[in-house]
């Protein structure tokens, strides 16, 4: 792979922390390098506090790096406003974490549909509508479109929450521990979603897990250790 074709281009980043008023900061991650194709699946293994989250957070631009520059196609997006980086949030970028953040007092097809709400595209709001319903249909929600998120089992959540992440059809799906909540049972149903709905959906695929399971049907596979990605 050249850097010329990656999708996403990470490019010596690092992030560090201060802690305390006068204290040293602490480094979280150290020159972090790594190029991702379009279409990619991968994971990011590593024990609790190696900064797995801090660099899927960089990724996602919900955080920004101390130095080093971040590329989505060809675009260094640390240079971008924070006006910008919200709307390639929106738009380029879909967000599934362990915890699923459901609306309560919204229904299923509403939840889904609520990215929607703030984005400027090119289908109407029919369209728009009957993706998230074929998409709810594919993981097995159809009959729960106007269900309540309190009435749907852990699993059934968090298959909502990644619907939700797919509706503006991004080019890149974060998913930071998405099974770490589920029962054996729905965490294996999950992984195998998340890894059908990479190819079904070509969307570049980048999960951040300690679930060996899940990291083992990633494409690829990288240690965070000591601030380092290790293949």
């Amino acid at each position: 792979m050249t850097a010329a074709n990656a999708l996403l281009k990470v490019v010596d980043v690092t992030k560090r922390y201060q802690t305390a008023e006068g204290a040293e900061p602490v480094q979280v991650l150290g020159g972090i390098t790594l190029e991702i194709s379009a279409g990619e699946s991968i994971a990011i293994i590593g024990p609790s506090g190696s900064g797995k989250s801090t660099l899927l957070n960089i990724i996602g631009t919900l955080d920004r790096p101390t130095s080093g520059k971040v590329f989505l196609d060809g675009e260094e997006l640390s240079a971008f406003s924070d006006d910008k980086l919200a709307e390639v949030r929106n738009h380029r970028i879909g967000f599934v974490f362990q915890a699923h953040h459901l609306l309560p007092q919204c229904s299923v097809l509403e939840n889904v549909l609520v990215p929607t709400l703030a984005s400027k595209t090119k289908f109407s709001r029919e369209e728009i509508k009957n993706r998230g319903v074929k998409l709810l249909q594919r993981v097995g929600l159809g009959r729960r479109l106007t269900h309540r998120p309190g009435q749907l089992s852990g699993g059934e959540r968090q298959r909502v929450a990644v619907v939700r992440a797919l509706i503006n059809q991004p080019k890149i799906l974060l998913a930071d521990e998405p099974t770490g909540a589920l029962d054996r049972a729905s965490a294996e149903d999950l992984a195998q979603l998340l890894t059908e709905l990479n190819r079904e959906e070509e969307v570049t695929l980048i999960v951040v897990t300690h679930a060996s399971d899940l990291a083992d049907r990633m494409q690829r596979k990288f240690e965070l250790k000591d601030g380092k990605l290790v293949h």
